[in-house]
């Protein structure tokens, strides 16, 4: 039976070169990078590396790369730090309906808190509109916090946009970056982003481990109380292999990130030709060209998406509905939802996400499989009324 992986947004599998890059960090060099000796200098000059390396993926600054275990913890970090920090000054908070939960999740704490979030609406093809952001500013205003581009439906956001209109206000602007670090292009001061979260598992580094970037000046609180590690910022010892691993990974994306965009893109066309001619009312979810390069996320009138996910992992093709971090939650996907999608159409998407390793004969073999799987749970539905 032929593989394929089609859930890249949940996770990538770790390049060799990330692994064997690692491999020394466990045994060899097993240093702590804030001892003195020369077992923790060695270790600390893998992590100086690897913060270089992301800094200059994203133009920053190396003092401002903060590392984290991953995306979770980075965003938490913004959201709660901020607020806290800035709690004498203002007391309201701008992000989306889209937004991930791990933005969503801690907008919901600081309400509890007294604070106030305003979720902006997006349109059909799940955009926001940056007059909307404009509008939704206010006296106390403290932080707009806006994913670059979203997990499910893959449409790209107007960062530079929203992020002027955050600095001409004098707000912090941060963005959920964890499904385009190593995937697209970043700029953070072209795109006026003052923190930026992100996570290494997502573009083929390990699992366990991000980043989170914070502007030189830019005031939130300290998230982690305990040792002095990064700054101050995050008490804890360094997870060394880990970063390591995430500075090699993000090295190799962004020495392949423009060959990768153009064949993913190519791939992912082919993909969305084949699902809209090949199966009947089929339709592509999310902007059709503002998008990642290897997001496809597609509804299916009268169909079940958890049973199709059944029967394609039957045939070897490994998608989702969804984000993986909410496939435990029975209800209907909240982005999807706030684009307007109805409770059938929404009952009915799968999301396939491409990656590295993705080829045309992949996309061809989903292709002839997909109609099938459709026809086969839409009898089942049928049968059942």
């Amino acid at each position: 039976m032929r593989k394929v992986y089609l859930d890249h947004a949940a996770t990538t599998p770790a390049h060799p070169e990330v692994v064997q890059a690692m491999l020394p960090y466990f045994s060899e060099i097993y240093g702590n990078p804030l001892s003195a000796h020369d077992w923790g200098k060695e270790a600390a000059k893998g992590i100086d590396r690897a913060r270089k390396a992301v800094a200059r993926c994203i133009g920053a600054q190396t003092q401002e790369i903060v590392f984290t275990s991953g995306g979770t913890e980075s965003n938490n970090a913004v959201l709660k730090g901020a607020a806290m920090a800035g709690r004498t000054r203002g007391n309201h908070i701008i992000t989306t309906a889209i937004e991930h939960r791990a933005v969503l999740s801690p907008c919901t704490f600081l309400e509890r808190q007294g604070f106030f979030v305003t979720y902006l609406p997006v349109d059909s093809s799940g955009m926001v509109d940056p007059d909307a952001v404009r509008r939704a500013i206010r006296p106390g205003t403290l932080l707009i916090s806006v994913m670059h581009a979203n997990n499910e439906i893959g449409t790209i956001q107007p960062l530079a946009e929203i992020g002027a209109i955050a600095r001409e206000h004098a707000i912090l602007f941060h963005t959920d970056a964890v499904q385009t670090v190593g995937h697209l292009p970043i700029d953070v001061e072209a795109m006026h982003i003052d923190l930026l979260s992100a996570s290494a598992h997502k573009f083929y580094g390990p699992k366990g481990v991000g980043f989170l970037y914070v502007r030189s000046g830019s005031k939130i609180g300290r998230f982690m109380h305990g040792g002095s590690q990064e700054k101050s910022r995050r008490g804890s010892t360094h997870n060394v292999p880990g970063i390591v691993g995430m500075g090699k990974a993000i090295e190799i994306a962004e020495q392949g990130m423009r060959d990768e965009i153009a064949q993913l893109t190519e791939l992912r066309n082919r993909l969305v030709r084949g699902i809209l001619e090949g199966v009947k009312k089929s339709f592509l979810n999310g902007h059709p060209d503002a998008r990642l390069p290897n997001n496809v996320n597609v509804s299916f009138r009268k169909a079940q998406g958890e049973m199709l996910l059944r029967l394609l992992n039957e045939e070897g093709i490994g998608c989702s509905t969804g984000s993986a971090c909410n496939s435990s939650n029975v209800g209907p996907s909240h982005v999807l939802d706030a684009i307007g999608l109805s409770h059938d159409m929404i009952a009915g998407s799968l999301r396939l996400s491409l990656g590295r390793q993705t080829t045309e004969a992949d996309i061809d073999y989903v292709v002839e499989v997909l109609p099938r799987a459709v026809r086969k749970v839409r009898t089942f539905v049928e049968d059942l009324r």
